[in-house]
């Protein structure tokens, strides 16, 4: 079994929900990061999902867009944020998810890429603009070392895609609660409701919803309905403000 489903067997176990925060690598600085993940464990982190920069981010608002930029100035690469994750794993076990694009996986080499991903400690990935239909030599190398390929799921996805991402994802399945981008407003219609309780019926692995959840009201909404709630753009905008972001995922830790 794998780190982060382990966190999540923990969780079910003691009636909680997994609390993931999000931010970007590099943002400002890689020695930044560093600290803020020990923050965010200390707060109540059960997973840090870390995004690697990339010049065109699909599905990132313009929150997140804008620390990729600044990440960028400081030629932050995959390969700088994996050996970020490597200088980390010698003060902390805590599950780390990396968030990138396909492009930079496809430069570095589909298996060269997974071996240094796990080399360094990263335990699962996050490719939004890859689906499953075209990821063969990626999850076959993800099996064979054991990363966790982790696909995303939508309010429009239909019963046939739910069940080939549920098939594809291990560790835990994003469902995107919107259909837009990182940062937009939430909106837990029926619609959504509907969709979540068709992939619980269709898969027994935890659901995790991000996209859109920027407040600890919103947290708590979210948590009753999945495994595990996501928040990305509200903590990348504190961190871009200079502010305390210990506090804030404290609150959202005590409202799941």
């Amino acid at each position: 079994m794998s780190n982060i489903s382990q966190v999540f067997d923990k969780l079910k176990t003691s009636g909680r929900k997994a609390l993931i925060p999000y931010i970007m690598a590099g943002d400002p600085t890689l020695s930044a990061t560093k600290k803020y993940i020990s923050v965010l464990e200390q707060a109540g982190a059960d997973i840090i999902e870390l995004g690697v920069p990339f010049s065109d981010p699909l599905a990132d608002g313009p929150t997140i867009q804008r620390a990729a930029e600044r990440a960028i100035k400081h030629k932050v690469t995959l390969r700088k944020v994996l050996k970020l994750v490597s200088e980390i794993r010698k003060s902390t076990d805590i599950p780390i998810i990396l968030m990138t694009y396909y492009n930079p996986v496809f430069k570095f080499g589909v298996s060269s890429f997974v071996k240094a991903a796990v080399k360094a400690g990263v335990d699962g990935v996050i490719v939004p603009d890859l689906i499953p239909d075209e990821a063969d030599e990626y999850i076959k190398e993800s099996r064979k070392y054991k990363l966790d390929t982790i696909f995303l799921l939508a309010p429009t996805s239909t019963p046939d895609r739910i069940k080939k991402i549920a098939n594809a994802s291990t560790g835990f399945i994003y469902y995107v609660s919107i259909t837009g981008i990182t940062g937009s407003k939430l909106s837990a219609g029926p619609k959504m409701k509907q969709t979540l309780r068709s992939i619980k019926k269709a898969t027994k692995k935890p659901v995790a919803v991000g996209f859109g959840i920027s407040t600890p009201e919103e947290a708590a909404s979210m948590s009753l309905l999945a495994d595990g709630v996501i928040v990305g753009s509200a903590i990348v905008k504190l961190i871009s403000e200079g502010k305390d972001i210990s506090s804030f995922v404290r609150i959202l830790r005590k409202a799941i």
